[in-house]
Parts: structure tokens; sequence; C-alpha cells
């Protein structure tokens, strides 16, 4: 089993192989002046089980180059199997056609990784559950909420929680981590009434007095999340945090999160924090290194991924 570091989080995949004892493999992944990538794998890996680590996140279109350039490095270079561990998978929010004449990048994202060469995928919190019918390779679907649900355990222990979807899109993934902390569930219903008009905010159950929790899997923007936050105070709330499996946070989205109602923003490390987000004080990130590592292990053994979630 060896490891391979592509630049999008070095910190991640450094944290995995200490986890799993294992030293990265010493390759060069460079621009020349024009910014075209070169790679070369300075080690032997011909007939190795190479997991390659690279979330496609900001800047999205040069990772996952450096991903496809990678593949087809380990490719030629006589890998036996080759894992692309993606924790944070870009384009996924493009997983349908929203209008006529639309591209479906989800997909063409999923052809591209296999062509280049990939037997395999693992990811973590996939925005949308029909991208692992995109790809006809293996992929491995992580899920953060047995780490969120720890973290949370540990930060609010004694405190009447309720767990809040912040749209009705994500009910599905929030109803799992309530049930998780056995917890009531409520949802904030928002609408727009006509176009140029605010948003209307609506509570679906009763969070007076509680400590409420969002969740959700990507903040980018963080206006959604802000402004269900302000809603629930409105409501009487005691206290709201988030918790939600990628940062993005583009943008103003940092600032945004800092001055809002957000007694705390926790995002796990799927995605390198920039200095903005490490130095924000009501951000947190949530390690997902030893999570990723155990998944890696167990692929590599052939053994069970998903008993890691029973």
């Amino acid at each position: 089993m060896k490891i391979l570091a592509g630049n999008s989080n070095l910190p991640l995949a450094q944290a995995i192989a200490k986890h799993l004892k294992i030293p990265l493999t010493c390759a060069s992944i460079r621009r020349f002046a024009d910014m075209e990538i070169f790679v070369e794998i300075e080690e032997n890996v011909r007939g190795e089980d190479v997991f390659l680590i690279q979330s496609t996140s900001y800047p999205a279109n040069d990772n996952m180059m450096e991903l496809l350039i990678c593949i087809d490095a380990l490719r030629r270079a006589s890998a036996r199997r080759i894992t692309a561990v993606i924790p944070y998978f870009g384009y996924a929010r493009q997983d349908r056609k929203p209008g006529p004449r639309t591209p479906i990048s989800a997909k063409l994202c999923a052809n591209i990784i296999t062509r280049a060469g990939a037997d395999r995928v693992l990811t973590l919190d996939l925005h949308a559950g029909q991208i692992q019918g995109f790809f006809d390779i293996p992929l491995d679907n992580l899920y953060a909420a047995p780490v969120f649900i720890r973290d949370i355990k540990k930060n609010f222990a004694g405190k009447d929680l309720m767990v809040v979807s912040p749209d009705v899109g994500g009910v599905v993934r929030a109803r799992a981590m309530a049930k998780g902390l056995g917890v009531d569930l409520a949802i904030v219903d928002k609408r727009r009434v006509q176009a140029g008009v605010s948003e209307v905010m609506n509570i679906i159950g009763e969070v007076q007095g509680r400590h409420c929790i969002l969740i959700d899997d990507i903040v980018d923007s963080a206006g959604t999340l802000c402004n269900a936050a302000a809603a629930l105070v409105k409501e009487g709330a005691a206290s709201v945090s988030a918790y939600v499996t990628h940062g993005v946070l583009s943008g103003q989205a940092v600032e945004r999160v800092k001055n809002s109602q957000l007694k705390k923003l926790a995002v796990t490390s799927s995605i390198n924090a920039s200095d903005a987000v490490k130095k924000a004080k009501n951000i947190t990130i949530v390690p997902i290194a030893p999570l990723m590592a155990e998944a890696m292990r167990r692929i590599s053994e052939e053994s069970s991924v998903s008993s890691l979630f029973a």
C-alpha cells in the first residue's frame, strides 16, 4: 500500500499517512511557467496498491487536472490498483439538468476520472447520492455523521439540543443526525415570494429555548446558513451552531459567518482551511483523517467499509 498526495490538501494527506504509519510516496508535482502541470513519481510503484489523495476544491479545475495527471502517471508506472481518494468531490452540485442546454458536470467528471485510469474512488459525503451511479468503477462514500456526533456529544453535553435542516433538501441528512443524537428535528422552510423579493423563512418545529444544530454537507457563500441562524434566533432558539462537512467558504463567506448569529461553525478537514478560516474565532475544524485512513486500510485489506457506519 502506497499513499500519494496531490497539492490540494497536503495537511490531510500527511495526517492520514501518520495515522496509517506509512510515509507519503515521493513525487514531484509542479507547474511550468505557463501553469502546465508536471508529475513525476520518484518511487517504484509497479504492482502496488496506490491511494491518491486529492480534493477537487478551489482552484477546482487546477486540482481536477492535477488529479487526472497523477492517475495517468501511476497507470503508466504500472500500479496494480489506483484508488482516487477525493475527500471533497467538486462539481457535485451539478448532478442534473436544471434547465435546457445545461451540462451534468458531475457525470462528466466521473467519466474523465474513470478514463484517466482510476480503479476505485473513495470520497466523503457526496452532495447527491445518485452520483455514485455516475461511476462505472466502485465508489465508497463515507459519512462525516459519526465524527460530528462524537464532537457534538463532547461539546454540548447536558444541553437541550435540536437538529435543524437549513432547507427541505437536506432533511434526510439532518434526520439521520437527529436519530444518531436521539434528539428532535426541525426544518427551515425558505421560499421566495417573487423574483427580487427576499426569502421568507418559516421554522417547522418548536425551537424556543433549544440549542439548535444546523446540519449540511456544503457551506459555500454561507448565505443560507447565516439566514437560517438568524431565523432560528428570532424564533427564540437559545443558541445556533452548524456542522457542515465541506467548508468551501468562498468570497465573503468567512466574514459573513463571523458577523452572523452562529455561535460555532464546524467543518471537516476535507478542504484545506484558508488563513481566514483558521483565524475566525467561531469556525472550528473537525479532523476527518482517522476516518479516511481506516477506510483506506480496509479497502487495501479487502474488508468491509460499510461496517464503519453500522
